[in-house]
């Protein structure tokens, strides 16, 4: 089965079990993936829960209980490895002028040839762009 990486508020729901229908509709038909980054962000919004998008409203119990899916991150879920994906990051960076979190995920997505899906409010338009100017599949889903 083909994967689809999914940015930091998408593997929020997942493992919060409160998967949007497009995205539900998607993992139908993909086995889910992520990049380091998106996870390392998921993460420090569970430690630090100073508020954001992420987890800032989450109550204690909330985040301690996707802490510990974080920790035990179900086998199924792909994360990329850095090594794989440094050198392509690198050219990816310096030819669409993004950061290295959006170099790391459109590398991912090339790596899999998957799609690249991303909540609606972190729809950046430098990663979207890219991703166009590449062929690649970009999927913006709405919760």
């Amino acid at each position: 089965m083909t994967r689809a990486v999914l940015d930091d508020h998408l593997l929020r729901d997942l493992l919060a079990d409160n998967v949007p229908a497009e995205l539900d509709a998607i993992l139908a038909g993909h086995q889910p993936a992520t990049t380091n980054y998106y996870l390392y962000r998921l993460c420090r919004s569970v430690v630090s829960a100073a508020g954001g998008a992420l987890t800032g409203a989450w109550n204690a119990e909330q985040r301690r209980a996707l802490g510990s899916r974080l920790v035990t991150l179900p086998s199924d879920i792909e994360v990329v490895p850095m090594r794989t994906l440094a050198y392509r990051m690198a050219e990816l960076a310096g030819e669409h002028r993004i950061s290295t979190l959006g170099a790391e995920a459109i590398a991912a997505a090339e790596s899999l040839a998957a799609p690249l899906c991303v909540w609606s409010g972190d729809d950046g338009p430098g990663i979207r762009r890219a991703m166009e100017v590449l062929g690649q599949d970009y999927r913006i889903i709405e919760r």
